[in-house]
């Protein structure tokens, strides 16, 4: 029913149009139900598309490719000098991002999902209002909750046009000296970008170390190349002062005991972001978030209130965008009355798009210690890989954490040239319960980077190839057979195959 009239009813009602929204109103409707999807926003897409991963990415492969270009001297590849247009970069991201929302508009347009522009809350726990050009009412007999993530801000210099990562992707000016607040993904992202622009970069890290996520080796392989184009690091430290001065800001930072000034011309902020839930209406419904506002949900996404799902940055875990797109598919399917995509605590995949890339999926090294599980780990580094080498990238490993008795991969990490792609075989390997035998034993095309993941396998089963197995006491080689648990007895003499 349209929402020209003041009163309207839908079978499923969505708030909020980014990657966990649209993706569950274009499941639903394809599965036959209502839809009305409700954004705040004149554009779909969400934070992902306008003003997060996709812009992101728009800059950092151009910025990789200036690096490559440079890099190509030592390989016999000469180019001019690399140069950057800011107005035609601008130009770039933003076709990017256009045709992507266009291509959002249309998708919903095709499957009748009815959209409406405006500002969602809870009447009551089966009505919506609606505030915007046009104020409507909407009753729903389910509803899903995919309002995502905000900003947080930086508590000193709240009154100052700081940049955000939002500002920062539009690129306004490339400053000479810019100070980065935060050393997670979002910090070191967009540090990159700036340093690769030309800026001379600082990032203030609260923690001990950077991307506190991550498992330390892999991230030690990050943090030597941002030492390479990062003015200064300072880890265990925090901004308590901006000023404006200097032509720009003066920053007061505490660091290893004492307070240090830092004149720049700009500072980004990214030190995390926090679920949208507090203007919801939610005291409406049963729903009470958590202190932190995430909402819980079951593993199909239900809230407390049985009808209403909730999916992606408002509940607990990683804000991550494949995240929000897999919770709108189990929502919706849910709804339609299909469990087949339901699964508790499915492994999700993490990836930092830094130069090289760090990605890990299922559990970490830093997992297995905190929930006092014993586990093998085995890696394999890129210095032996030949692709690696061709690439003149050897920076960089891969690692498989494996379960002691069943040999079921647990986890996969990696880091180094093209990661992000390679990860999803990792995750395909933790979802399935995949051995590292199985992984072992498929083949893997030569020569690549995937082969890397095959050869980590060959480690944790004892077996590598192209490093050395470890030795016994003795110094003898410390090798065993190998035979894959999941062929079946029977066959030629001597063989574990059945087979004529």
């Amino acid at each position: 029913m349209g929402m020209g009239s003041s009163h309207n009813e839908t079978e499923i009602a969505i708030i909020g149009g980014g990657p966990g929204g649209y993706v569950a109103a274009i499941r639903a409707a394809d599965l036959g139900r209502n839809v009305v999807l409700i954004e705040e926003r004149d554009r779909l897409g969400g934070v992902c598309l306008i003003e997060g991963c996709i812009p992101s990415k728009a800059l950092i492969n151009v910025v990789d490719l200036a690096e490559s270009a440079r890099a190509a001297r030592k390989m016999g590849l000469t180019f001019g000098e690399v140069s950057t247009n800011l107005d035609a970069l601008r130009r770039w991201s933003d076709s990017v991002v256009d045709t992507l929302t266009k291509g959002v508009d249309g998708l919903l347009k095709r499957r009748g999902v009815e959209v409406v522009h405006g500002r969602a809350r809870f009447v009551d726990n089966r009505t919506l209002a609606v505030e915007g050009a046009h104020p409507a009412t909407l009753a729903f007999r389910n509803c899903i909750i995919a309002t995502g993530s905000d900003i947080n801000r930086l508590p000193a210099g709240q009154h100052l046009p700081l940049w955000s990562s939002a500002e920062a992707l539009r690129i306004p000016e490339v400053p000479a000296r810019l100070v980065v607040v935060g050393g997670g993904y979002i910090g070191l992202e967009m540090g990159l970008v700036y340093a690769g622009l030309g800026s001379q970069v600082t990032v203030v890290e609260f923690f001990p170390r950077l991307l506190p996520g991550a498992d330390q080796d892999l991230v030690d392989v990050v943090v030597k190349s941002c030492e390479r184009r990062f003015h200064r690091i300072m880890t265990e430290s925090r901004v308590v002062d901006i000023q404006k001065g200097g032509g720009g800001y003066v920053v007061t930072v505490e660091y290893q005991g004492q307070k240090l000034t830092q004149e720049c011309d700009q500072i980004l902020v990214a030190v995390g972001r926090r679920p949208n839930t507090d203007k919801l209406g939610l005291e409406h419904t049963a729903i009470r978030p958590d202190r932190r506002g995430f909402i819980q949900v079951n593993p199909c996404g239900r809230t407390a209130e049985e009808h209403i799902f909730a999916i992606g940055d408002v509940t607990p875990g990683p804000m991550l965008a494949h995240k929000a797109s897999h919770e709108g598919k189990v929502t919706a399917e849910v709804i339609a009355g299909h469990h087949a995509t339901v699964a508790e605590n499915p492994p999700i995949p993490a990836v930092v798009f830094t130069d090289p890339e760090l990605a890990w999926t299922g559990l970490t090294e830093r997992d297995a210690a905190e929930q006092g599980l014993t586990v093998d780990v085995a890696r394999f580094p890129l210095l032996a890989s030949g692709r690696a080498r061709t690439m003149g990238r050897t920076d960089g490993l891969v690692k498989i954490i494996a379960d002691p008795d069943s040999r079921r991969v647990l986890g996969v990490g990696m880091v180094g040239p093209h990661v992000s792609e390679l990860i999803a075989e990792g995750t395909l390997a933790v979802q399935l319960g995949a051995t590292v035998d199985d992984v072992m034993v498929t083949i893997h095309p030569h020569p690549t980077v995937s082969e890397a993941i095959m050869e980590a396998a060959e480690v944790a089963a004892g077996v590598p190839i192209h490093i050395n197995p470890p030795r016994r006491p003795d110094g003898a080689l410390r090798v065993r057979a190998h035979v894959n648990p999941r062929n079946r007895q029977g066959g030629c003499e001597g063989c574990p195959l059945e087979h004529t």
